[in-house]
């Protein structure tokens, strides 16, 4: 449902949204509404292709570039277009975006992605990788937004820094951003993967007579924590002996770090979901 939400919101921002762009444009020379145009209808575009091919890859991109329409309606509110024209473009817009970023949509889209016989259930960001995904995504969204229209209205030094930035968060960012759509709980008829370049260094794989019990964590337990951590409620996966993974590399451990555990924390989407799923695969949830 989210998927077609999306879809539909998406169109209608073609539909009824330009009229904000040419109402804040209007006084403009023909070549900043040109590549306004040329702009706008390259970004609707990508969604556009992504919203139509689920996977993984089309996921990132459509989190990426969509929120851009956003950020043009703020712009479009700024340059004068008119309260009717600005909620043409900010109603779908933003019922596109959250539809995007829902939990739903993400799940149906990295499931499109799956190899045969497995589930794979979305992770929460972290709360520290997240927020710094958001700030770099604002920097980069508004040097998107600005920098090819300044190079349109001839102020070229301006127009070529942010066109510069924007260039380089393609190269260097979206990389990055897109390591955290590739973070997912998979249950496979061998038992369960935690696939999280963010968090882990390498995939940990536990195999079904490993596993003692899948639950919601209490908060007191001692579980190792591998959600990041991440804001919200977390499944509690009880391991019948010990298992080891080790946590990403960083600055401080340029290794990594080896934990061994009987019990650990991760954190779906949709954990209720992520119970039911397990339970209906034979794993034991209590």
């Amino acid at each position: 449902m989210a998927s077609w939400v999306g879809r539909i919101a998406w169109v209608l921002v073609a539909v009824v949204g330009g009229a904000a762009v040419d109402g804040a444009l209007d006084d403009r020379s023909s070549a900043v509404r040109l590549t306004a145009a040329y702009g706008g209808w390259a970004m609707w575009g990508a969604v556009m292709l992504a919203l139509a091919i689920p996977s993984v890859r089309s996921l990132t991109i459509a989190r990426v570039v969509a929120p851009l329409a956003l950020g043009a309606t703020f712009a479009c509110a700024v340059g004068g277009a008119t309260a009717v024209d600005v909620a043409g473009l900010a109603v779908p817009g933003v019922i596109a975006v959250g539809a995007i970023f829902s939990a739903g949509f993400g799940r149906a889209f990295v499931q499109s992605s799956s190899y045969g016989d497995e589930e794979r259930l979305p992770l929460r960001l972290p709360v520290a990788a997240g927020a710094a995904a958001i700030v770099s995504w604002v920097i980069w969204a508004a040097a998107v937004l600005t920098g090819p229209l300044l190079l349109a209205a001839r102020s070229w030094i301006a127009g070529a820094l942010l066109s510069a930035v924007a260039l380089a968060g393609v190269v260097a960012l979206v990389p990055r951003w897109h390591r955290l759509t590739r973070r997912w709980l998979v249950l496979v008829p061998a038992g369960l993967v935690v696939h999280d370049p963010v968090v882990l260094a390498d995939t940990l794989m536990v195999r079904t007579d490993q596993i003692a019990g899948l639950r919601l964590a209490r908060a007191d337990t001692a579980a190792a924590d591998l959600t990041g951590p991440a804001s919200g409620y977390a499944l509690e996966v009880q391991a019948s002996e010990t298992v080891t993974t080790v946590f990403a590399f960083t600055p401080q451990e340029p290794s990594g770090r080896a934990v061994h555990m009987t019990a650990f924390l991760v954190s779906p989407s949709r954990p209720g979901e992520a119970l039911r799923t397990a339970s209906a695969r034979g794993l034991p949830v209590s």
